[in-house]
């Protein structure tokens, strides 16, 4: 895979916008996460400008990845379509710093750089989408009470005990 190099200040300064699609199996951390590295990773990138003026990105990253359900221990797609605010800083210190001054959850800080790699940030983020715990909503070949359990309700005491009775 061809490396996306940008100056992150510099496509935050013109607001800037590229796109594109990376391979799943162009994405080494992303494939060994993955059962087979099929598939692809959409993205865009959008610069900008904070509120209050630090450079930011717009990253916005969908597609499906192969994983292995945790309970049923079968394969499934598992989807995502994540957008995440970036705002850039200078350096590591100088993004906790910005962190701690602007106090939003809904931002990422993170240090730029001219020499900025844009297929690590969708992989980072592609890698942040995925559960830890992989599993499928609803197992294929659940019994109707597997099912019941699974949807997080309690199954009833009496049900319990009358099947413990047989």
């Amino acid at each position: 895979m061809e490396a996306i190099l940008i100056d992150a200040f510099e496509f935050s300064r013109q607001g800037e916008s590229r796109e594109g699609e990376f391979a799943v199996a162009d994405l080494s951390r992303l494939a060994a996460e993955a059962v087979a590295p099929t598939g692809a990773i959409r993205w865009s990138l959008v610069g900008g400008r904070h509120a209050q003026g630090y450079p930011q990105l717009t990253l916005k990253v969908a597609g499906s990845v192969a994983l292995m359900c945790q309970r049923c221990l079968t394969p499934f797609e598992f989807g995502f379509d994540v957008e995440t605010v970036l705002v850039l800083a200078q350096d590591e210190a100088g993004a906790d710093e910005l962190e701690a001054a602007l106090d939003d959850d809904e931002l990422e800080v993170i240090a730029g750089s001219r020499q900025f790699n844009v297929a690590d940030l969708v992989e980072d983020e592609a890698l942040l989408a995925l559960p830890v715990s992989p599993r499928h909503d609803v197992c294929p070949g659940a019994s109707p009470q597997q099912a019941v359990e699974d949807s997080g309700k309690a199954p009833s005491p009496f049900g319990v005990l009358k099947d413990w009775k047989r």
